[in-house]
């Protein structure tokens, strides 16, 4: 074992894992500076722009990027897409790693974040954010029972294992009605502002946008995992199941694209797109870039069926999706604040932290458990 150990530990990954012990170690001093001297010590947040990179990234990106566990859950078990399956539990666990990532990077962000239980029992049923957290943290939970099955496998737990199969299909379908609600909620959120966020991103359809994005980007982080764990572990690609997805993708972006074109007709937003401005160049990044190329790219069965090339294409729908955010977040309301909110480094390895934290996690999780076991595969089928 020893020996093993000694052979793994090449030049290249002892000095990535130095590396990566010196941010956590550095991200860890942040964190009790964040939460003994409060944010204006490691921020650059103010009145004008009370919600940064933590917001922008950590949370709303961090939930679209999540959407491939409800996405494949329903496949399976909603459409009786059976032949999804194999990528199921990776997607399960991605999803759940997220919303736990999610979660933590809200406790960073909130003011009081020791006040974070208060939508438990102080209820504003007319609060947009009050149904998020009740979603969110709803949906962690489905995600949790969808994934203990793996679990129950590890350490031949018989009776909960039959218990969890019992429950699976109105489990998963609680998952994708909380889903639905939270993806879309994230963009009627926005809707709050509509004198500050910027014409081309402010609409009354953005919740509709905001889960259409998110089924788009879901089957994409997919693709992603899926050829980055064929790397890492030396498996197998499922070629033909990932081409599969990336047909869903792009015709789920091309109608996330003519909504998208109808809404900015229809409003007469559309002059907008023709004024040399920062935003304007933004949004066609956003559009032509991490939208239609994709798109394009994906509707051809030569992409879909080269692995690379498919690998690439899902990574520019990933692109677009956290410009996106990033966006309707933040860049759109640069006409109202001004682009005066510069991340610091601080912000910047707290949200670097917790995506290497999530690959780790998601690492040493297939490692030792039937994430990608067959066996493990049939064995939790209802």
């Amino acid at each position: 074992m020893i020996d093993s150990l000694r052979q793994r530990l090449t030049p290249r990954v002892t000095v990535a894992l130095g590396l990566l012990g010196l941010l956590w170690a550095s991200t860890a001093w942040v964190v009790l500076r964040r939460f003994l001297e409060g944010l204006g010590s490691v921020t650059a947040l103010s009145d004008t722009s009370p919600w940064g990179l933590w917001i922008s990234f950590d949370v709303v990106c961090g939930v679209a990027l999540a959407a491939g566990g409800f996405t494949m859950a329903a496949a399976v078990y909603v459409f009786k897409l059976e032949h999804y399956r194999p990528v199921l539990r990776p997607a399960v666990l991605t999803a759940f790693l997220g919303y736990i990532l999610v979660v933590m990077g809200l406790m960073m962000d909130l003011g009081r974040p020791w006040d974070i239980w208060h939508p438990i029992v102080m209820w504003q049923p007319h609060s947009v954010m009050f149904e998020v957290a009740w979603c969110v943290m709803l949906y962690t939970t489905v995600l949790a029972l969808e994934f203990s099955p793996v679990v129950f496998e590890k350490f031949h737990l018989e009776r909960p294992l039959r218990l969890i199969h019992a429950i699976t299909i109105p489990l998963v379908i609680l998952g994708v009605i909380l889903s639905t609600l939270h993806q879309s909620s994230l963009g009627s959120l926005f809707l709050l502002v509509p004198s500050k966020l910027s014409q081309l991103w402010y609409t009354p359809l953005l919740p509709v946008l905001f889960f259409l994005s998110a089924v788009a980007v879901g089957p994409a982080m997919v693709i992603v995992e899926s050829n980055l764990s064929s790397r890492a572990f030396g498996r197998g690609l499922e070629n033909d199941l990932l081409a599969g997805l990336g047909k869903a993708t792009s015709i789920t972006l091309f109608i996330y694209l003519a909504v998208k074109i109808a809404d900015l007709l229809v409003r007469g937003a559309w002059t907008r797109l023709l004024m040399p401005t920062l935003t304007s160049g933004f949004f066609w990044a956003e559009i032509v870039i991490g939208v239609l190329l994709p798109a394009v790219l994906l509707a051809q069965r030569s992409v879909r069926e080269d692995p690379k090339a498919l690998f690439r294409a899902a990574l520019l729908v990933v692109g677009g999706v956290v410009l996106n955010r990033f966006n309707v977040s933040m860049i759109g309301l640069w006409a109202y604040t001004g682009p005066t909110y510069i991340p610091t480094i601080a912000e910047i390895m707290v949200s670097l932290s917790l995506v290497l934290g999530g690959v780790v996690a998601f690492g040493v999780i297939a490692k030792f458990f039937p994430v990608f076991s067959e066996e493990g595969q049939e064995a939790s089928q209802p």
